[in-house]
């Protein structure tokens, strides 16, 4: 009796100590912010093999996902293992309670025929995503192997941000030029896969994301590579309860849209451990007009830690949809190397909420292409072969606000500019505190506009 005693106590011990302790990064905060709890799935376990999957590279596996997902959800949800292999497949669909383990020598492709991601009701003005959950409990994506989206196949390219090689590659992929030869959409691919827009411009406007869980509540993405999205790579929407430990992001740096990992209305959210090297923003904030039907709207209750950042447009950024606002939230002891820019708060008329309680500190950069820090209000969308949103009436709600922004204990060596800040004139839309900030070797030490922005130094 004894001796089982034993073997329960370990046992016991064991599971406690395979618990991720997420409470040591709430310590010594500056504003209190609600903690993340533990993400729980139930302890069941399934190989995608034993539902006829094959990690050949060319055999499509999406069935297989599908049925594994299913098997678990008659157990009351589990894990799906991915084990060594490259595994093509088409859209995969969370159920409550299910992880997607994906094992260190395991790569998930997605498939280029873009036919498989067509909405089957054909209400979406998007594709569907790579990897989805809507209404969802209780989700994880996990592991060490690379879950690769196949964006070239779905984004457009500019030519003025490739090389002359490069560009000879992407024609050899068949496609279409536009804009006098400076722009190339991925239409009429000499690898059969079939057209799905009228045009290549609708096309390209229907691009998916790589993973996107919306309305739902307790998610854990850990320790995955996530890499060539069609868009945005990590995407969470109107979502609470969101752990991301641990991952790595990565795709070409002119890739066109390739978000890292955007926070899209979400609340109570940890970012840690994990890097980017992106083709658009970093670690981004956006928040989108109210729903009135969804879990959540707002970016509230927000840590932001040990993460670093290679190239993207910026390193943390804020914006440029802020509409329902961003609150509580930190960003510390982060690294940003060969960023366009360090710290992007980003906005427009018609685009504008209110951010406050946001503390920024102890974040290093180097080789920053434009400015260190950023305070735009400005700011237009322009995607691709198209000439952008036109200007909006100042009448019109959705006015940015940034303040109570508090950011410390910044070292920056090498930017065009150390800090900018333009409000719009007649509008308090700007008063924010930096201070104990080292900006070396930039060109320009500020930019700012005392008469629309509020700057304490």
């Amino acid at each position: 009796m004894r001796k089982l005693t034993i073997i329960l106590m370990t046992l016991c011990f064991a599971m406690m100590a395979g618990a991720k302790d997420y409470s040591k990064y709430y310590q010594n905060l500056p504003t209190e912010v609600k903690p993340v709890v533990e993400v729980v799935i139930p302890d069941n376990a399934v190989s995608i093999l034993d539902f006829g999957g094959v990690g050949d590279g060319s055999t499509l596996n999406t069935e297989a996902f599908r049925k594994a997902i299913s098997a678990l959800v008659k157990k009351g949800g589990g894990r799906v293992v991915v084990p060594q292999g490259v595994w093509l497949t088409g859209p995969i669909s969370f159920k409550d309670n299910i992880e997607l383990r994906i094992e260190k020598n395991a790569i998930v492709m997605f498939s280029p025929d873009k036919s498989l991601y067509l909405d089957k009701d054909g209400k979406s003005s998007r594709f569907e995503p790579c990897i989805k959950a809507s209404k969802r409990r209780n989700i994880a994506i996990t592991g060490e192997g690379i879950i690769d989206g196949n964006g070239a196949q779905w984004r457009p390219v500019k030519r003025s941000k490739v090389s002359d090689v490069e560009w000879k590659k992407f024609k050899e992929m068949g496609g279409v030029e536009r804009n006098n030869g400076q722009l190339w959409y991925p239409w009429d691919l000499k690898d059969g896969s079939p057209n799905v827009g009228d045009t290549p411009e609708a096309q390209e406007k229907r691009r998916n994301d790589l993973v996107r869980f919306t309305d739902c509540e307790n998610i854990l993405i850990e320790g995955v590579t996530f890499q060539n999205s069609p868009r945005f790579h990590v995407h969470p929407l109107n979502s609470r309860n969101v752990i991301i430990d641990g991952i790595t992001v990565r795709c070409p740096w002119n890739a066109q849209n390739g978000d890292a990992i955007d926070i899209s209305d979400c609340h109570q959210v940890l970012i840690v451990n994990s890097t980017v090297d992106a083709g658009d923003d970093g670690l981004c904030m956006k928040s989108g007009k109210y729903k009135e039907n969804s879990l959540v709207n707002g970016c509230e209750d927000i840590l932001i830690q040990d993460n670093t950042v290679f190239h993207a447009h910026g390193g943390f950024v804020i914006g440029s949809e802020n509409i329902c606002g961003t609150k509580r939230l930190v960003v510390r002891q982060c690294r940003f190397s060969g960023t366009d820019t360090g710290l992007r708060f980003k906005s427009g008329i018609g685009r504008g909420g209110v951010t406050e309680k946001v503390y920024i500190s102890d974040v290093v950069m180097t080789d920053i292409a434009a400015e260190a820090i950023i305070f735009q209000c400005d700011y237009v969308d322009r995607p691709a072969g198209r000439a952008g949103a036109t200007a909006v009436d100042p009448k019109d709600q959705f006015i940015p606000q940034f303040h109570d922004i508090h950011i410390n204990n910044v070292v920056c060596r090498g930017a065009d500019t150390g800090i900018y800040a333009h409000g719009i004139e007649g509008y308090d839309c700007i008063d924010v505190t930096i201070e104990n900030t080292t900006i070396v070797n930039a060109k320009k030490a500020t930019d700012i506009d005392d008469k629309t922005a509020k700057v304490k130094r």
